[in-house]
């Protein structure tokens, strides 16, 4: 495997509905029923993805569109961490030892305290397939909790 400086990620393209919003993109995985909320430093570090950018490209790209200096590509290795963790790369991208399991707080505490501004933010959410969400179970059904129940009620077992 090359290392990451070296490496070249690609944004996976299959599978995804993509809706692009004024400072963030949304990303729906079909195949695992998940949406991403990727704030603007994150959605600018996806985009970068096209197979032919490496991570110090990306990090100057990031300088010149967010208007800013002195990015450092650990952010962009934290970012990139967090888009694979998700599915949302073609190939999965191991970070650096040091931003490793990094928290971004711990990792502002890292690269500095003006990282704060552009810090990479990647919000994922389940969401649940059609017939989950409009299942339920009718009164005298077996349930395990009052959520399954259409009525609202689970009562020994069964829906009331």
């Amino acid at each position: 495997m090359k290392k990451n400086a070296e490496r070249m990620p690609r944004a996976r393209q299959q599978g995804l509905i993509v809706e692009n919003l004024p400072g963030e993109v949304l990303v729906y995985d079909s195949e695992r029923d998940r949406a991403h909320c990727l704030n603007q430093t994150a959605a600018l570090i996806w985009k970068y993805c096209d197979g032919k950018t490496a991570v110090s490209q990306m990090a100057r790209r990031l300088e010149r569109d967010l208007n800013t200096t002195k990015v450092d590509e650990r952010m962009v290795t934290y970012a990139l961490e967090q888009l694979s963790k998700d599915h949302l790369l073609e190939e999965t991208f191991v970070p650096a030892a040091i931003l490793s399991g990094l928290t971004r707080r711990q990792m502002v505490r890292t690269l500095g305290i003006a990282a704060v501004i552009a810090v990479p933010v990647v919000t994922s959410i389940i969401v649940p397939t059609a017939q989950a969400a409009t299942s339920c179970s009718a009164p005298g059904q077996p349930c395990g909790t009052s959520a399954q129940c259409c009525s609202g009620l689970c009562s020994g077992g069964t829906c009331a």
